[in-house]
């Protein structure tokens, strides 16, 4: 796959109004033909002085016939993106137009060259980590580190249970608003064995429901509601990175960067 990191390097070129000649860092030419567009590789002589350089060589890339231009215009920051979109399309090549007028493509588009990441979370309520990352994509926040998002995202509403963990995911009979009675099947992780335990005693069937408790596959990022579990190491045997229950998208950004960057020191 060729998939340029910067825009900056990809030329437009759509006519000669200097001739023969493309701008200094130019390294690809997208160029329009009779037929569509075609897709070059091009050496600018670096001897050159000035802006715009004599071409040493040129080559196609991919012909008027494999090439695409993307119907729409994208976010070009969210990479992985942009790679299913070239997926999508069943050719070769596919030129992407950015929302600035920037243009850039994806040739022999190919998602499995890119770091996969695995979501740990639960719902209802809301998955807010998973939720958030796919935001965050989206938003090409993650697009520099070239990954991508495999969301294990737990339904616990479908679990066989007497009582769950608070009122906020729509229960019925929740550990947060009604007194228990002895005997329960609960729904919960440590905070709420603890809570149990502490106010109605040991007669109780804990259902283990954390996401960390789920973490099976590395690199990951995972939601719990116990602070001093924060933070990026190893869990379960698992490598990755864990955030509270309410963590802002900063927070969940910065989590996903740190622990990437630990995670490729570590290989």
């Amino acid at each position: 796959m060729i998939f340029p990191p910067e825009c900056k390097v990809v030329g437009h070129a759509f006519g000669k109004p200097v001739g023969d000649k493309v701008y200094f860092i130019s390294e690809y030419l997208v160029r329009r033909v009779r037929d569509g567009f075609e897709l070059l590789r091009v050496t600018p002589d670096p001897d050159a002085t000035g802006m715009m350089r004599n071409i040493l060589h040129e080559e196609v890339l991919a012909t008027t016939e494999e090439t695409v231009m993307y119907s729409e215009r994208v976010n070009q920051h969210n990479r992985a993106g942009m790679v299913r979109r070239a997926l999508s399309t069943g050719k070769r090549c596919t030129i992407f137009g950015g929302m600035d007028e920037h243009m850039n493509f994806v040739l022999d588009p190919d998602l499995s060259l890119f770091e996969t990441v695995h979501v740990y979370d639960i719902r209802p309520p809301r998955a807010n980590l998973s939720v958030t990352i796919e935001s965050l994509e989206e938003e090409g926040l993650l697009g520099e580190l070239n990954c991508v998002f495999d969301h294990h995202v737990r339904d616990i509403s479908g679990i066989d249970a007497d009582v769950f963990p608070c009122r906020a995911g729509g229960f019925e009979k929740t550990l947060d608003m009604d007194p228990m009675e002895g005997g329960e099947r609960m729904a919960g992780c440590l905070t709420g064995r603890q809570l149990y335990q502490e106010c109605y005693g040991n007669n109780f069937t804990q259902i283990e429901i954390c996401p960390l408790a789920s973490v099976s596959q590395e690199p990951f990022i995972a939601r719990c509601c116990r602070k001093e579990r924060s933070g990026v190491g190893i869990y379960n045997g698992y490598f990755g990175a864990v955030v509270h229950w309410g963590a802002s998208p900063k927070t969940i950004l910065d989590a996903v960067y740190e622990m990437i960057t630990l995670w490729r020191q570590k290989q």
